[in-house]
């Protein structure tokens, strides 16, 4: 599908890095920039001593109001600044329901992106992926630093393993994929049977990108001891490809966490744009 509408989401201590990123790719594509700005509540005090720190609680709420505030007026004058279609908001939530506020604004954009500064936190940059892969129905582009996004790459990873997650990013990623000049449809010790990729791993999902056009070449790959995402990295390394497209939680989150998984594996280390969809 075409992105007319690209959201990024920043907070009151970022600076305008992130902005001037998804700027350049909404200039790229001649898409609408939706700006959410973030700030999440302190936790109220609790327990013997709750009424009397209540007070300082509440003063702490207010300055980050303020700064909040700020921060919009900031991303304004930013816009302002660039000549493209663009809106901004702002959310004060409370930590446990700031993913599902980022998520309800990211249904309304058609891909969410995560530049490196917001990468480089810990609350916000967590609450921002879960909310825009959980609660949102829309894909996630991350981009870490020292790589140059783009939304029309000629050379595109696409790391499939036949899941309903991957069957997800590949139609959303399907627009990019049409215009791209070589896919590689990579999968990881593919099992040949028909609960996972049936008799000819990747045959089928091949297939249903030539009838869209796309220039796809199927690549089956061995682990040989290797994690699957080190796999997938080298692989893109070695192809020149300027983005990875994947599913992401094919298990659950609690389980990624516990045990490790693919997605988890590239969150923690990115080398190249991952876009991720569930």
């Amino acid at each position: 599908m075409a992105f007319r509408t690209i959201l990024t989401v920043t907070g009151p201590y970022m600076g305008d890095g992130d902005l001037k990123l998804a700027a350049d790719l909404c200039d790229e594509i001649g898409a609408h920039l939706a700006v959410l700005v973030v700030a999440i509540a302190a936790p109220p005090p609790v327990g013997e001593y709750a009424a009397v720190v209540s007070e300082d609680w509440l003063k702490e709420r207010q300055a980050d109001e303020k700064l909040l505030e700020k921060r919009v007026a900031a991303v304004s004058a930013f816009l302002a600044n660039r000549a493209l279609s663009a809106d901004v908001s702002s959310e004060y939530p409370e930590v446990g329901s700031a993913d599902e506020r980022i998520g309800r604004r990211a249904r309304y954009a058609d891909i969410t992106v995560i530049g490196p500064e917001l990468l480089a936190g810990e609350t916000l940059k967590s609450k921002v992926i879960e909310g825009a892969l959980f609660s949102s129905g829309r894909p996630l582009l991350i981009v870490p630093r020292g790589t140059r996004p783009t939304l029309k790459p000629k050379r595109v990873l696409v790391a499939w393993d036949a899941r309903l997650e991957s069957s997800r990013a590949l139609r959303e990623s399907l627009g990019m994929l049409t215009a791209a000049d070589d896919v590689r449809l990579v999968m990881v010790d593919p099992v040949e049977d028909e609960h996972h990729h049936g008799q000819e791993p990747g045959a089928d999902a091949a297939a249903y990108l030539a009838r869209h056009g796309v220039k796809v070449t199927v690549d089956r790959l061995p682990s040989s001891n290797h994690s699957v995402a080190d796999v997938l990295r080298q692989h893109a390394v070695d192809g020149g490809a300027e983005l990875m497209v994947m599913g992401a939680y094919g298990h659950s989150r609690l389980r990624e966490r516990i045990f490790g998984g693919v997605t988890k594996s590239m969150l923690e280390d990115q080398s190249l744009p991952v876009l991720m969809a569930r």
